[in-house]
């Protein structure tokens, strides 16, 4: 059995707290029949997963190989692109924004 602990709450947190014990229990949400119970994680996860695409640059602007991958207007996305190799072999041309 737990040993009662003194009661160390301020005397604003403990109006609080009886607020809160106060107010009207919120109603049972409607289920629909054959639901199972899911963890409140669940409920709380954007709809939304992320997901990652191949696409190639042309001119400038990135074309997905997916012609059935569509994405929403203003999706956020992170474009990670593999290293052009910096400088080049045999290249005199300094890479952007850096000096060698």
């Amino acid at each position: 059995m737990p040993t009662p602990h003194p009661d160390t709450r301020n005397e604003r947190r403990k109006t609080l707290d009886d607020q809160l014990a106060a107010e009207p229990l919120l109603p049972i949400p409607d289920a629909k029949p054959g639901d199972r119970p899911r963890p409140l994680g669940e409920h709380l996860r954007s709809r939304r997963r992320p997901v990652a695409v191949v696409g190639v640059v042309e001119n400038g602007v990135i074309r997905l190989l997916d012609a059935q991958v569509k994405l929403p207007e203003r999706t956020r996305v992170i474009v990670v692109a593999s290293d052009p190799g910096w400088p080049r072999p045999g290249s005199k041309q300094t890479p952007p924004n850096k000096s060698l």
